[in-house]
């Protein structure tokens, strides 16, 4: 946050009205002086975004999968990182950099007792939360050894709650609005309960598939499970169990339930239904799970939906229960999201679907042409991929953009890939020529990724070989 300070990210400094050194070291941040400043930046103003969400969410997934100071050295092997991070890299060395200059270490323990007194204003909330959780599921927790669920407590993110898992790493990093956003928290922590189930007894939780055809004609059914059933059976659990948490007066459940089938989270009511015999002493909810799923009737679920009407993509009114807040169609930026998750799990048929998505939007989305591109290499589609390579390094070009367009900032690291890219095709076709020209414009491009410079060079020196099957990535 403090190389985000120095760089001009828009941040909301009302939220460090309670820390005054906080707020005098951003004001001296944004004055600092230097070279590894400078580059800070201008790396800053290459991948930036119009949207602040959007560019604060990959700075936060960096910071997650990074390792401590003064080096940040990832946690993960480079195959591992999240789509997100692989696109900013470079900020690694970039950061160890401007940390040094900045003497952060040193400027830490100035407002580390701030952040203590922030932190503080969850301990009790968070405790609370854990405990009614884990006594309510009956200590799921005890067996889920190696696991860890972290909040990180940062004011300058403001309301932006940003949610985190890799493997079995969970992480919810959250600002000091009022109110705290308790049911984020609370919804965070069980989905680190819970979604080993889903997974476990997955065989169970595929034998009710056939309800997923009916809630994926919801218009605000996010479209991250609109494919992925096991995900929706884990995302209406965690609703469910919520709702149940809330002790709730019959009206008002039967008011969230409603919502919950218009949304598209239509087994939010049947879980509802088995979580209530769950209540009656049964055992702990990582043995009574199957129970919970084959309790689901389909034939009648199916007869109970038949005339239910989804509610329109519009947003809705404000939710009575945090939890349930009706999620809306998409946008852009969660399209590119799932469609590099899917591309990182070597999905290239459901990441080509997210992509095209935002190109409707979005025509000469770079980040979406690019997406298709490698999800064609990934589908062995040469030409495709090809074309869409070639799209990318069109809508890059200034000719082709205007003042203040999104080509302007297109990430350095799409552009100087996708020669990278087309240089292989081209080696793979024979035309040594063309590959060597894709090759060098590589190396032209300002800004781009040790990574990818390194792999031009190599392209320069001897032809592509291909390593893997026609139908994977390209390493």
């Amino acid at each position: 946050m403090c190389a985000l300070d120095a760089a001009g990210f828009d941040a909301d400094e009302s939220t460090l009205a309670e820390m005054p050194d906080r707020l005098k070291l951003r004001a001296d941040l944004l004055k600092m002086q230097g070279p590894a400043t400078a580059t800070l930046r201008e790396f800053y103003r290459q991948h930036a975004f119009a949207n602040r969400a959007e560019t604060l969410s990959r700075y936060i997934t960096f910071s997650l999968v990074a390792g401590p100071p003064p080096d940040f050295k990832f946690l993960y092997d480079r195959d591992l990182l999240p789509p997100d991070v692989l696109t900013i890299e470079d900020f690694q060395d970039v950061l160890a950099n401007f940390y040094r200059e900045a003497h952060l270490a040193a400027r830490w323990a100035l407002v580390k007792p701030e952040y203590d007194r922030a932190q503080a204003l969850y301990d009790a909330p968070v405790r609370h939360i854990v405990t009614i959780s884990n006594a309510y599921l009956r200590e799921v927790l005890q067996t889920l050894h190696g696991r860890t669920f972290t909040v990180y407590v940062e004011p300058l993110v403001g309301d932006l709650t940003n949610f985190r898992n890799y493997g079995n790493t969970y992480s919810i990093v959250v600002g000091t609005p009022s109110p705290l956003p308790l049911a984020d928290i609370q919804h965070a922590y069980l989905h680190f309960l819970l979604d080993p189930l889903p997974l476990r007894y997955r065989k169970q939780v595929e034998a009710k598939k056939a309800l997923l055809s009916i809630a994926g004609r919801a218009p605000r059914l996010p479209v991250d499970y609109q494919d992925d059933f096991v995900s929706f059976v884990d995302e209406c659990l965690i609703q469910a169990v919520q709702l149940r948490l809330e002790r709730l007066s019959p009206a008002q459940l039967e008011s969230a339930l409603k919502q919950a089938d218009e949304s598209g989270f239509i087994l939010v009511r049947p879980l509802v239904e088995q979580l209530m015999k769950f209540e009656k002493d049964a055992p702990s909810m990582e043995y009574y799970f199957p129970d919970l799923i084959t309790g689901i009737d389909v034939a009648a679920e199916q007869k109970r939906l038949q005339n239910l009407h989804f509610a329109s993509a519009q947003a809705a009114p404000p939710s009575e229960h945090g939890p349930l807040e009706t999620k809306r169609e998409p946008d852009e930026a969660q399209l590119l999201d799932q469609g590099e998750r899917a591309i990182a799990l070597k999905e290239p048929a459901d990441a080509q679907a997210a992509f095209q998505r935002a190109l409707v939007k979005n025509p000469n989305q770079p980040r979406a042409l690019y997406g298709m591109a490698v999800a064609s290499v990934l589908s062995g589609d040469a030409d495709t991929a090809k074309k869409f390579f070639e799209k990318v390094i069109v809508v890059a070009s200034p000719s082709e953009s205007t003042p203040g367009s999104d080509a302007n900032k297109i990430d350095p690291g799409i552009v100087s890939w996708s020669h990278v890219y087309l240089g292989r095709i081209f080696d793979i076709e024979d035309d040594r020529d063309s590959a060597i020209g894709e090759y060098q414009a590589a190396l032209a491009v300002v800004g781009a990724p040790e990574s990818a410079r390194v792999a031009a060079q190599q392209g320069v020196k001897s032809a592509y070989q291909p390593v893997a099957p026609a139908n994977q990535k390209p390493q």
